[in-house]
């Protein structure tokens, strides 16, 4: 009845055109059950394509990817208050740390001689979390010394840029090269420094560092508002697809869904479509968004509800079980999801991440030989 089609291939091949392009380790991000679009599917796609390590918002996602096998190197870098380390310690999750009290508890998780891995997060101007440049020496000190006595290993320090633009980056990635700077002075020699997501990897060279974060790229989607996934060499990988659930010839002037925002104007043909804001169809876009249905397109008709909304049609020949395609890969004939994005009045990221647990995800490509992906477990 209604499914979001996956191309794993899709992922594989944006995650390899992206590391050419940037000429960079990639960590392939796939929090939010990646961007909607299934986190292990998604790992072992950009893993086959050449991303060598992961990234995800929290510890549970983490532990997730863990639990299904992939034992690439994964960062988590959003943690609650008090949060205990030691399970994702014994798992080998690399922790993200932007505070002094969490680097303390990441200590106090070493165990057995083995010290814990950890990035350092640094807060360079986007507001949020990350350690403040007040904090930095004190941090960048007690560091320094966890990892001469053993009880830390600090592999990486990054940061996130706002993408505001070009200059307010330039001056974001000037802090951060200030702080690497003092970190050094400390005696901290991190392998990884990154600070580049899917826009300034691309659009930024100079902030690539030998590392950047791959996101909502990989998954196809541009991370610009003016230009286009195919301009990008991107293809998206998820397509939202229903089949047509019911189809009625209504006379003029008959209102349509809850509160008849949309009448019709001559005698028509509605189709209803059975996905809805639960499935994570945003109700925003009512009235502004469309599908398409055998080879046309046609619009949303009234407010989009719960599980469904309709279209009208007019006198197109539409019948139960048709295909309704509300997004996909615009090369090849669907609508693209910023059509959606645009008309709730939000961004292209938020349209997949937020398609529902109601909706199947089909698997609609290959990513090769998933087992030899590098980091993934084959017994």
């Amino acid at each position: 009845m209604r499914e979001a089609v996956i191309d794993t291939m899709a992922i594989t091949e944006n995650v390899r055109h992206l590391r050419r392009l940037t000429d960079a380790e990639v960590i392939a991000v796939v929090k939010a059950d990646g961007y909607g679009h299934g986190a292990v599917r998604s790992a072992l796609a950009a893993l086959a394509g050449g991303a060598t390590r992961l990234g995800v918002a929290d510890i549970g996602e983490a532990l997730a990817l863990r639990r299904a096998g992939i034992d690439a190197p994964v960062l988590a870098w959003l943690h609650a208050p008090g949060v205990s380390f030691a399970e994702a310690a014994v798992a080998g999750i690399e922790l993200g740390i932007s505070s002094f009290e969490q680097l303390l508890a990441a200590s106090d998780a070493a165990s057995g001689g083995r010290p814990v891995t950890v990035q350092l997060k640094l807060e360079t101007g986007l507001g949020r979390n990350g350690l403040a440049p007040a904090d930095l020496p004190r941090v960048f000190a007690e560091a320094a010394r966890l990892e001469r006595i053993g009880r830390l290993r600090v592999i990486g320090i990054f940061s996130h840029l706002s993408n505001t633009s070009a200059d307010e980056d330039r001056a974001a990635l000037a802090r951060f090269q200030d702080a690497l700077a003092l970190a050094a002075r400390h005696g901290l020699t991190p392998s990884l420094r990154h600070i580049a997501a899917s826009h300034a990897a691309i659009d930024l060279p100079e902030a690539r560092l030998g590392c950047v974060r791959i996101g909502i790229a990989m998954y196809g989607l541009s991370p610009f508002p003016d230009r286009t996934s195919a301009s990008l060499g991107l293809r998206p990988a998820m397509s939202l697809r229903a089949a047509v659930a019911a189809v009625r010839r209504v006379p003029a002037d008959q209102g349509v869904s809850y509160g008849y925002t949309h009448r019709t104007d001559t005698e028509t043909t509605l189709a209803l479509v059975p996905l809805g804001y639960a499935d994570g169809v945003p109700r925003a876009a009512s009235g502004g968004a469309a599908v398409r249905i055998g080879g046309a397109t046609f619009p949303v008709a009234g407010r989009i509800a719960m599980d469904q909304f309709v279209v009208d049609v007019g006198d197109h020949p539409v019948a139960v079980g048709d295909e309704a395609m509300l997004f996909g890969d615009p090369t090849l004939g669907a609508p693209p999801v910023e059509a959606w994005a645009d008309a709730a009045g939000t961004i292209n990221y938020e349209i997949v991440t937020r398609i529902g647990p109601r909706v199947p995800r089909t698997a609609g490509g290959s990513s090769g030989n998933e087992s030899a992906a590098r980091g993934v477990r084959t017994e």
